[in-house]
């Protein structure tokens, strides 16, 4: 582990980074990783499997070159509704005119297009909304038809071949997993991705489909961008890995004003359960084209580390962008400084969760309260499958967080989690283990990454007999002599 200490972050909340035309080499994913990404994004929107997998290769021997565990998040496309073609390729649609939508292949035209998705005719309702183009275009279903709708505009503008179609208002019988994703997804998984991200969820069973496939080898992150997905949100934090609040396709179907709502409420019901929350999209829009931000860019990420997510996300400004690199130190040092700030300590302190009556989150509480009282610079965890990484993360201290794991997947996965530097230590999987064993272990992990001086303290959270999952219940703290 000879270069770790210069990937041991000062900062607690996470950035993931998408990788692209933009950033393929292995040149710029490295410059990326020593930025400060967390966590790679591989968007199975667009690209071949092989490009994902040359991308996931030189992430792999990068983990290798530098010891940190890298987390890989595999985003799956899901389900696109879009309209069909146009005799010239596109039409201009007049406020207040009436617009057909069928399922006759005829190239459209001013009057009418073909709609090849039977189940939004099936399924809409006299007075539903169709947003066309990423909501550039609103219609309202006047009459439903066998097998056509016919709608009225009430927001008109060009409209081109293959636009996509929303339908915010009615729960569509559509599955979160086309043929396409499960191919991406059976791909991915084979590739070794750590993180799943699932795209048009809009019950818990949509989640459940991805869960049943990854049979525990990567976590689901369920994207919450369908205004029916954000009514059952207490079911799918409750049955999902993590979230992702995709602030693009949410900030579509449900008005602009509710959007900011939808965050903090997602934000806040993730922290209870300790289950890991990415805030994404336009997040530094602007630096696709500019080597800085607007204010506005850096307010919005300061307000997602205000509010406790887990991570922030860049998207086409990694991926596609002029200055991929600029971005990520930028999001960094925003992000760096406001986790400086005394305003946001407080406001975490603030916001800490009360501990479930249990023993592990008893033991959990008792570790920040001590990390915080003695000021202590650094908690250890160890944990066989991350619970107990991400049970001291919801508690939020004032510390970094070494979650010490046995197992490389689980590292990879905890790289997403607040606070948290993953580390794979060989003590783990043998049960005979003593805690002074992992006493040691944790000593050598902090003297490794240069995190304590002679004199400091640590706290040290594991489960006994070592190794078994789902047994913390040994506190200690150790003294640096």
């Amino acid at each position: 582990m000879t270069d770790a200490p210069k990937l041991l972050r000062s900062r607690r909340t996470k950035i993931v980074s998408t990788l692209g035309p933009a950033s393929s080499t292995k040149e710029m994913i490295r410059a990326l990783l020593y930025a400060g990404v967390d966590v790679f994004r591989l968007n199975f929107s667009h690209g071949t499997h092989e490009d994902h997998a040359a991308r996931f290769k030189i992430i792999r021997e990068l983990e290798k070159e530098t010891g940190k565990p890298i987390g890989v998040l595999a985003d799956i496309q899901g389900p696109k509704l879009r309209v069909g073609r146009f005799e010239n390729g596109k039409v201009m649609l007049h406020k207040g005119s009436t617009f057909r939508l069928d399922q006759d292949e005829t190239l459209g035209t001013t009057e009418r297009v073909c709609l090849p998705h039977p189940e939004i005719i099936q399924t809409a309702e006299v007075g539903c909304r169709l947003l066309l183009d990423d909501g550039k275009l609103c219609l309202i279903v006047r009459k439903v038809g066998k097998d056509y709708l016919e709608t009225e505009v009430v927001v008109g503008g060009p409209l081109s071949d293959h636009k996509g179609v929303n339908v915010p208002d009615v729960v569509l019988p559509i599955p979160a997993l086309t043929k396409k994703d499960h191919e991406d997804l059976r791909f991915a998984l084979d590739m070794g991705a750590d993180l799943i991200g699932l795209s048009f969820v809009q019950r818990p069973e949509d989640v459940q489909e991805a869960k049943d496939i990854a049979k525990g080898r990567a976590w689901v992150i369920t994207k919450m961008e369908k205004p029916q997905a954000m009514q059952n949100l207490d079911a799918i934090i409750d049955i999902t890995d993590g979230v992702m609040v995709a602030r693009g396709d949410l900030g579509v179907e449900m008005p602009p004003e509710e959007v900011p709502l939808a965050q903090i409420k997602i934000i806040r019901k993730a922290r209870k359960l300790g289950k890991p929350v990415i805030v994404a999209t336009q997040m530094m829009e602007s630096m696709i084209t500019s080597p800085t931000p607007t204010r506005a860019e850096a307010s919005d990420i300061a307000t997602a580390v205000f509010e406790g997510t887990d991570a922030v996300m860049l998207s086409a400004e990694s991926a596609s962008g002029q200055y991929p690199k600029e971005a990520v130190t930028m999001m960094n040092r925003i992000i760096t400084r406001v986790e400086k700030d005394v305003e946001w300590q407080k406001m975490m302190a603030a916001n800490r969760e009360h501990p479930e009556t249990n023993t592990a989150d008893a033991i959990v509480a008792a570790a920040q309260q001590i990390c915080d009282t003695l000021r202590l610079p650094a908690a250890v965890a160890f944990t066989r499958r991350g619970k107990t990484a991400q049970r001291m993360a919801r508690e939020r201290p004032n510390c970094v967080i070494f979650g010490v794991t046995p197992t490389p997947e689980v590292g990879r996965r905890l790289a997403l989690t607040w606070g948290v530097h993953p580390c794979i230590t060989e003590k783990g999987d043998d049960p005979s283990c003593t805690a002074e064993t992992i006493i040691h272990e944790a000593l050598k992990i902090v003297h490794e990454l240069n995190v304590v001086n002679r004199g400091d303290s640590i706290v040290v959270v594991a489960g006994m007999p070592f190794g078994e999952a789902g047994s913390t219940n040994l506190i200690r703290v150790v003294n640096i002599n």
